[in-house]
């Protein structure tokens, strides 16, 4: 997918089912479902009767499970799973979840999704106390505060260690006897609840995941609440009424399948709006509309339809070349964007061309497709972004934490134009944004977290907060 090439990366994506006699079969097809949030390593715990077994390792759901006996010997009709790509904690199979923790009287798997802005204040506190972490991943710590709670009662333990975790997460926690989903008071990283034919119930990172094991959506799980599944069914609590509503907005811009979705709002829908919306904002005379696959194509329907400009395929992603957001330097980065596409001279062969992309990260990747077009012929190129400008890191489970790293914070639109080459440069307004996504909620900004635009973070940054502070200081110059 182009966030490879754009090094624009989700953290992660969860799944976790109860009551199903191949739990842990409908957990691969559920993950494989989700790959597109995570590719850097994968696993699957189950549990079978109180037995909580796992498989986990790098690579890709596929390469993880390719041989048949490391799924065949999850057992069970309980399950979580996870598939990863890490902005906390460094590559290595030990930061690969779930979770397993064995204890003397208690065992108990852990996914999570998100990032915790307290997490490096947390584990400093909990290895003083005598806290042996396994990982560097964010991840464990409410492992450690779940145990380390003198709550006398699980829930309450439970209860406790989310209210002193901090930032965007979605948990799942399987115990010997239940099935626990957890979401963030400001419920940043979507999670959705489902039920199948035969009574087993799913949670989900994302919805298009119950499509593929026949599930039918129940509802999303709401912020700062705590999801239990047992062999009773479902009961819905929470663990603090401090909560309001910020999803995520690139989640509906760029990282959740077109096929989901997400506070009632499906994602191709709300990307065709976006499409739409900006088509009225633009301001420039073109003569085709060029979608840059795969992401942008339902925000380049919707510009296409509201323009009256024909839709074309000017641009073919090449469906297997190597996954290349892993590549270290630019010149790399910059060698995958033509490795992933390739233009096509005969469409675009003396077009003014409005190409649509979804955002702009470095820069590089809209500067080589820029090249790409006009190589290819195109006599302007007018780069339209289906989102505003991202002027500011996300901590919530983004993999931009930095300001130096982003085109738009360091450059005006015009220069920014002038970097990648373009013909003109226009970015979708804040406004058009959250009108088009359209969330029904009264909550600040339509229910969406759009700090990443305006530098108005819902909530504290804690551990981040002095160095981001230093950083509004500092620019970095694109030009070469």
């Amino acid at each position: 997918m182009t966030y490879e090439v754009k090094s624009l990366n989700e953290e992660c994506g969860v799944f976790g089912i109860w009551g199903h006699s191949d739990a842990a079969k409908m957990t691969y097809f559920g993950l494989h479902s989700l790959q597109h949030r995570g590719q850097e390593g994968a696993g699957i715990l189950s549990n079978d009767h109180g037995q909580l077994k796992r498989h986990r390792d790098m690579g890709l759901l596929s390469e993880v499970f390719k041989n048949p006996a490391n799924l065949d010997k999850l057992t069970g009709t309980g399950a979580i799973g996870h598939v990863r790509y890490a902005t906390a904690g460094e590559a290595s199979v030990d930061n690969i979840q779930p979770f397993l923790f064995r204890f003397h009287d208690m065992q108990f798997g852990l996914a999570h999704n998100g990032n915790l802005t307290n997490a490096e204040s947390l584990k400093q506190e909990l290895e003083q106390r005598g806290a042996i972490f396994s990982s560097t991943s964010d991840s464990e710590i409410l492992a450690h505060l779940i145990r380390r709670s003198h709550n006398p009662n699980l829930m309450g333990k439970i209860k406790e260690a989310l209210s002193l975790v901090k930032g965007g997460f979605a948990y799942l926690l399987m115990f010997e006897d239940k099935l626990i989903a957890a979401l963030d008071p400001n419920g940043f990283r979507p999670l959705s609840i489902g039920k199948m034919a035969n009574g087993a119930v799913v949670v989900s990172s994302e919805t298009c995941a119950f499509e593929v094991i026949g599930a039918e959506w129940i509802r999303d799980v709401k912020p700062g609440e705590i999801v239990i599944v047992d062999d009773n069914g479902i009961q819905y609590d929470s663990y603090t009424n401090d909560t309001q509503l910020a999803i995520c907005s690139m989640e509906y811009i760029y990282f959740a399948r077109p096929d989901s979705n997400i506070h009632g709002v499906n994602v191709h829908t709300a990307r065709k709006r976006m499409g739409a919306q900006l088509a009225r904002e633009f301001k420039h005379e073109a003569d085709i509309v060029v979608g840059v696959p795969n992401s942008s194509l339902s925000a380049a329907m919707g510009f296409a339809e509201e323009s009256g400009l024909p839709n074309e395929m000017g641009l073919i992603k090449n469906q297997y070349t190597q996954r290349t957001f892993i590549q270290p330097t630019q010149e790399l980065r910059e060698q995958g964007v033509r490795m992933k596409l390739s233009a096509v001279s005969g469409v675009v062969k003396g077009k003014r061309v409005v190409m649509i992309d979804d955002s702009i990260v470095r820069g590089t990747t809209s500067r080589r497709i820029v090249q790409l077009l006009k190589e290819a012929g195109a006599s302007e190129v007018h780069v339209a972004i289906g989102s505003p400008a991202l002027a500011y890191p996300c901590f919530y489970g983004i993999d931009i934490q930095t300001r130096q790293e982003l085109i738009a914070a360091n450059h005006t639109v015009e220069e920014t134009c002038q970097i990648i080459g373009a013909d003109s440069l226009t970015y979708l307004s804040i406004d058009g944004l959250i009108d088009s996504i359209g969330i029904e909620t009264d909550a600040p900004n339509g229910g969406l977290c759009v700090a990443y635009f305006d530098g108005n973070y819902p909530t504290p940054l804690y551990d981040y907060e002095e160095e981001y502070r230093r950083s509004l200081g500092e620019k970095t110059s694109f030009y070469e």
